[in-house]
Parts: C-alpha cells; structure tokens; sequence
C-alpha cells in the first residue's frame, strides 16, 4: 500500500470533501446507510431529502451530477429484479396504468430503488473523492482485519496486472490474424485463459518469493497516518447527522 493507485471511480479535485481523511469518510458513508436502510419505506418525502443530501455532498465535493449518473448504472440488474416484483409479489393488487399490480410489491419495489440507489449513490461519491491507496489505509485505521485489508490490496493490484496480461494476450492474438467469431474459437479462448491463469499463479509466487526475502512474516508494514482533528470528524459526520434527523421525522410523522 506504499504506491500511489488511481482508479476510473476517483475524480482528483482540491475539494474540502476530498481533503477529508479517508477513515471518516468510511465511516459517514456506512452511517448514511444504514440510516437510510433503517427509514420506513412508507416515508417517501425523506428520501427525497436524502437524495438533496448527496446532491449538496456531491456539490461541496466538485463531483458533476453526470459523472455521478454515469456511475450509478451498476445498479441496473437489481433495478430489473425490483420492476418485476410489483408482478410476481402476492397480496391484494391495485391498478396502474390498466394493470393489475401487487401493492406489497410495489411497495418493495420503492424499498428497493430508493434504498439500493442511495447506497450506491453514497458509494460512488465515497470512490470518487477517496484514493484506493486511502481507502485501504482508512479500514486500516478503522481496524478491520488486517488480513482482510491485506487481500483486498492485493486484489486491487492483481486484478490490474491481470488486466494488462489479458490486453497483451488479445493483442498477441490480434497480430496473428485471430478474432473470435464463433463457437469454432471458443478453443483458442480457453487455451488463453488456461495460460493466463499459469503466468498468473507463477507470477503470484514470485511475488510472495520477493516478499518472504524481505522480511514478510504474514503481516504488512502499519502505514503511519494522521489523526483525524475534531472539525474534520465534524465535517465528515454532517451528512450521517443529517440523514439521522431526517430518519427520526420519518418515524414520529
């Protein structure tokens, strides 16, 4: 974790959302949730509230709405699986546009949208504010697992060295007068993926070989980084807090 990583989901920026140490940004987003997933779901104005929350956020961290949009695309398969509820949820049905629909799944439907797409929306601003070097330095300091943290690292910069591999090999391919075009390929495909698996194997143990001759016990090296000051927890807690009183009017109204 000592190397700079950038990722496509950051949007380098001098905001003072991104100036926010990466622990308490963490910790904001996963309050905001479970805020947001503890809200009746019959408390449809606070949600609505909840989404001028992330635009004001968004705002204050120079994130462009159609960056934020792009990204929320991810959430596409599981919008499918909540339109579809409304038609195969049982309980009384009610009609919408001469059609007959569960209420019960509608209902979960709206449960669904408006929670699953908050969460990610809090996500993605999370990812596009905070590095992914930061991000893991942040559940370091937030002591989760170092094991945990550790794989995830790892994860992160294995799946870019893949990556690369990969585009060499179709490269490779591509040079050579190969592109798949049928069922006919598929055997040229899997003998690529049986050998991108073997130089990745023996790339990992040359890599954990480096490690071992160095020193590596099983645990990383702990990263040294500085305290949160009490204005910055203050900063980062105004969203969670506000999400909070939102939650409560939700339940007493």
């Amino acid at each position: 974790m000592g190397a700079g990583h950038a990722h496509k989901l950051y949007r380098h920026g001098p905001s003072p959302v991104h100036a926010l140490p990466a622990h308490c940004k963490i910790a904001a987003v996963f309050c905001f949730v479970l805020v947001v997933v503890s809200t009746p779901r019959e408390a449809v104005w606070a949600f609505g509230l909840y989404a001028l929350l992330i635009a004001a956020a968004a705002g204050a961290a120079r994130i462009p709405a159609g960056f934020l949009l792009k990204r929320l695309l991810i959430e596409v398969p599981f919008v499918a699986f909540a339109l579809l509820m409304p038609f195969v949820a049982e309980g009384p049905r009610v009609a919408v546009l001469g059609m007959s629909l569960s209420e019960s799944g509608l209902w979960g439907a709206w449960n669904i949208l408006a929670k699953g797409t908050l969460g990610v929306a809090a996500s993605v601003l999370l990812a596009a504010t905070t590095e992914l070097r930061a991000l893991l330095l942040g559940l370091q300091r937030l002591r989760m697992p170092p094991l945990l943290v550790q794989i995830a690292s790892f994860m992160i910069r294995y799946g870019d060295v893949i990556t690369d591999e990969m585009r060499r090999m179709r490269i490779a391919r591509l040079s050579r007068g190969f592109e798949a075009r049928g069922v006919r390929h598929w055997g040229v495909l899997a003998k690529s993926a049986g050998a991108l698996f073997i130089r990745s194997y023996e790339r990992g143990e040359r890599v954990h070989l480096a490690m071992v001759s160095r020193g590596y016990t099983g645990t990383m090296p702990q990263v040294g980084e500085a305290a949160a000051t009490r204005a910055q927890w203050t900063g980062a807690a105004a969203l969670p807090l506000a999400a909070l009183a939102v939650c409560l009017l939700g339940w007493t109204l």
